[in-house]
């Protein structure tokens, strides 16, 4: 069960707020034995975060104590985020968690046990991040790492004022900066967010990481609390450039999640976006930003049904039901408490008076025991092709009403349909096992090599259908999935070919693989 943090009194009166986040899962197979381990975060000192072994017989067992990466919040500040990655190249995965206080950096050391390397690394970040994601910006063969941030630097704990909060609701530029991370190849990582143009000030709640413009290397997006959004198109040279404006417009929404994937299956990526949606008040909704082909998007979200997500924070693209096409899970609720009135309509009074300063937390009215769009239910949309779906949440028997923060999404039992795990702030997790009656028509592959296989693209081709799927390093907000790419086959029972691009550039054909089977390719 999640714990959420503990303020000072300075900032009880909005402290329910402030304590909404840092419920974060990562899957990852972090004893290489063929079976998706999870690591689960923690937020409050005192308390433990968990890994979660997988058994390989449906049940897991927490061995975080026995491996070291349990007791991680005891000083410098609280787990919000966690992110697998094999930044050294030797076989294993190794752990980063990113803290409102001090990130850590665990190397896996092979045998079950980690070792703090933070320092030596050079990776300690105090930005009071809220996400983290491992890629190959340079596509050098070792894995970078690059921070999303939420408040300045400053310690939570210990304020000397309380002016912290965003100095607009709409288009706050007064966050924490963004950090990247380049990795050496030695152990060793080197600042270079402001010479590489990534260091991003807005209130980051989310980092992904994906090749939208098929150019071959891994463009960047931010999902931005309080607007606006960025996108950051890889140069291919070790720079990037801003080009939101162009991409993606400019929004004044509460961008909670980055998660990309091909839903219509015509060779681009395409993105989405959680944001805010209620019944009485603040109506923006989620965004399905469908690529053009040419570097832009448009958002297609009222059109396509996915809009109306509650209070989004994370989602996920996958074949839930192994049509060929991609299905989105989305998980909402702010903050649950007392039933009846809601604490909004005091922060919309307090908001329009003379003098209201929004980055002072003492002059924001007191939230108690009230709700804030809490108890609501996540949405499950149906992918009915022709850019079109269907919420079916309660068929699916994915309706839970629990205050939703990280998602997973794994092929847990190694069956070969993609099952879920929500991470709930404050509550106890839930574990959704699929029983999609179309079992069997799938095919899955394991990158085995350098980096973990991040910045792969594999196509596959069957009865003339195409569909892609990236290996990503951690996309979805407080969310790493499984870096294993499955492909459900819809009506097909055989695949003709997949297409394989390495990160380096290099390409390969695999054709007529076995269905039905999970194959690992090995990196040239």
């Amino acid at each position: 069960m999640h714990r959420k943090p503990v303020f000072e009194e300075k900032v009880r009166n909005i402290e329910p707020w402030l304590a909404s986040v840092g419920a974060a899962a990562a899957a990852g197979d972090y004893d290489g034995d063929g079976y998706v381990d999870l690591y689960v975060t923690n937020s409050r000192r005192g308390y433990t975060n968990a890994l979660y072994h997988n058994n390989g017989d449906g049940t897991f067992t927490d061995v975080a104590a026995a491996a070291g990466v349990a007791s991680v919040n005891e000083t410098d500040g609280l787990s919000m985020d966690a992110v697998w990655g094999d930044y050294d190249n030797d076989g294993d995965e190794d752990l980063y968690v990113v803290k409102w206080g001090r990130n850590l950096l665990f190397r896996n050391e092979g045998n079950g046990r980690f070792t703090d390397v933070t320092g030596g690394a050079r990776v300690g970040d105090r930005g009071n991040g809220n996400a983290a994601i491992f890629f190959d910006y340079d596509r050098d063969g070792w894995l970078d790492l690059y921070v999303g941030n939420y408040f300045r630097s400053i310690d939570l704990w210990h304020l000397p004022d309380t002016r912290i909060m965003h100095n607009s609701f709409e288009s706050a530029r007064d966050g924490g900066a963004n950090v990247l991370y380049h990795n050496n190849g030695d152990g060793t990582f080197r600042l270079v967010s402001e010479e590489a143009g990534v260091a991003d000030t807005g209130w980051t709640l989310d980092v992904g990481a994906a090749d939208y413009d098929n150019d071959g290397d891994m463009d960047l997006h931010v999902a931005n609390d309080f607007g606006p959004d960025k996108i950051f198109r890889n140069e291919g040279n070790g720079l990037f450039t801003d080009v939101s404006a162009a991409a993606i417009g400019v929004d004044t929404r509460k961008g909670m999640n980055s998660e990309f994937g091909d839903f219509n299956n015509d060779g681009w990526l395409d993105l989405y976006v959680t944001n805010i949606m209620t019944k009485d008040y603040l109506k923006e909704g989620n965004m399905l930003l469908r690529s053009n082909g040419d570097g832009s998007f448009t958002d297609i979200a009222p059109e396509a049904g996915v809009a109306d997500g509650g209070w989004g924070w994370a989602a996920k693209f996958f074949d839930c039901d192994l049509d060929g096409d991609l299905d989105i899970y989305t998980v909402n609720g702010f903050v649950s408490q007392r039933r009846g009135e809601e604490y909004w309509f005091d922060l919309a009074t307090a908001v329009t008076e003379p003098g209201f300063d929004s980055t002072d937390a003492r002059q924001w009215p007191v939230i108690g025991d009230r709700s804030l769009s809490g108890y609501e239910k996540n949405r499950f949309f149906r992918n009915e092709g022709r850019e079109s779906f269907v919420e079916t949440a309660g068929e699916a028997g994915l309706a839970h009403d629990g205050d939703g923060r990280g998602l997973v999404v794994f092929d847990y039992d190694n069956d070969g349909d993609l099952d879920v795990y929500v991470v709930n702030q404050n509550q106890k997790a839930v574990l959704f096992r699929n029983d999609s009656d179309t079992r069997g028509k799938w095919i899955g592959f394991r990158i085995a090599g350098r980096a973990s296989g991040v910045g792969t693209r594999l196509t596959l081709v069957a009865e003339g259908r195409r569909q892609i799927r990236d290996i990503d390093g951690g996309n979805g907000y407080a969310s790493q999935s499984d870096r294993r790419a499955y492909f459900g086959l819809g009506g097909s029972t055989e695949v003709d070919r997949v297409e394989i691009r390495w990160p380096d550039g290099r390409t390969q054909t695999l054709k007529h693989p076995a269905i039905n089977r999970l194959h690992t390719l090995a990196m040239p």
